[in-house]
């Protein structure tokens, strides 16, 4: 079936010194390198391979969020989006992009992201986590999400390097990347824009989590009684954690090629809030697109899943 991939990852020259490692093999970690530099035969022929008719590619992590100088980050992303503009315009059938932000300057971040997608026809903006220890909830970012809101685009919270080492991870290097700690550290970010507010004061803007949801649509239950447990009341429904989260946040299924993980996604958050992704180079392609044509769904959900959703939500 045709696929669209949201979750799919270059670099440029100017940021290849800001890609993280997760896989202590040099040699993987070598054709990773390569795979995040090409726009051509290597990326087109595998999305031919496997039925990916469209990619919609966004600057890997973590880019330009652990820029200490504010103005360095804001001219390395706005060249990383003229770079992917142009890669864009060469294969408009095939490529689409999200915007690379600065949010250490969150009017210079609302600023770009409206070139980007009024100028440049990108389709949102993807996220690398935290910056510099500032996390999307804060007053600071109010005049971004008053323009993320007002442009109608989605942005992709993606994982990125934790603001701190708490004692949970220490000594245990290989909890604390992608295997968990990435997990963690995404699923609270979006819980503070759930429990503190930024999702309920702007009701319009729409977040993308890779992953499966990062584990939040199998905790909806817990979310809301322990919530209204913390608050000592019970909750109108639409005020609850689960439906802020039904409303407000899209999940793909990057990085996650588990049927049950699948049936139990849809089931919590609805045939219209699930997107097929990738998270190319760093997952096999052949072995996501496999996951999903063979997966045990309807049709006509599989069509939502593969395409239909992502067309929906990004205007493609």
């Amino acid at each position: 079936m045709r696929k669209i991939a949201l979750e799919e990852h270059f670099t440029t020259p100017e940021l290849a010194a800001y890609v993280a490692r997760p896989t202590q093999s040099d040699a993987l970690f070598a054709d990773v390198e390569r795979r995040l530099a090409d726009f051509g035969a290597l990326r087109l022929d595998m999305m031919d391979r496997t039925g990916i008719a469209r990619m919609v590619l966004s600057v890997t992590t973590p880019g330009v969020q652990g820029v200490r100088d504010t103005l360095e980050a804001i001219r390395l992303a706005r060249n990383a989006n003229d770079f992917l503009a142009r890669e864009v315009s060469r294969r408009p059938d095939r490529y689409a992009g999200f915007a690379h932000l600065a949010l250490q300057d969150a009017e210079a971040a609302a600023a770009e992201l409206e070139r980007a997608v009024r100028e440049l026809g990108f389709c949102g903006a993807l996220i690398n986590g935290q910056t510099n220890g500032h996390y999307l909830d804060e007053d600071r970012y109010l005049p971004f999400w008053e323009r993320v809101e007002e442009l109608g685009v989605p942005v992709y919270l993606h994982p990125g390097a934790m603001a701190d080492q708490p004692a949970m991870f220490a000594h245990r290097p290989e909890i604390g990347g992608p295997i968990w700690a990435w997990t963690a550290e995404t699923a609270a970010h979006a819980l503070r824009l759930v429990l503190g507010g930024t999702l309920t004061r702007f009701p319009g803007v729409r977040i993308i989590l890779g992953h499966m949801g990062e584990t939040l649509p199998f905790l909806l239950w817990r979310l809301d009684s322990r919530r209204q447990f913390d608050l000592g009341e019970t909750l109108p429904p639409e005020a609850l954690p689960s439906a802020i989260i039904r409303r407000s946040i899209k999940v793909t299924t990057s990085g996650v090629c588990d049927p049950t993980a699948l049936a139990a996604t849809l089931q919590a958050l609805g045939e219209d809030n699930v997107m097929f992704s990738v998270d190319y180079p760093y997952e096999d392609p052949d072995i996501a697109a496999a996951f999903i044509d063979a997966a045990p769904i309807a049709e006509e959900v599989r069509a939502k899943v593969c395409h239909g959703n992502a067309e929906r939500l990004l205007g493609l």
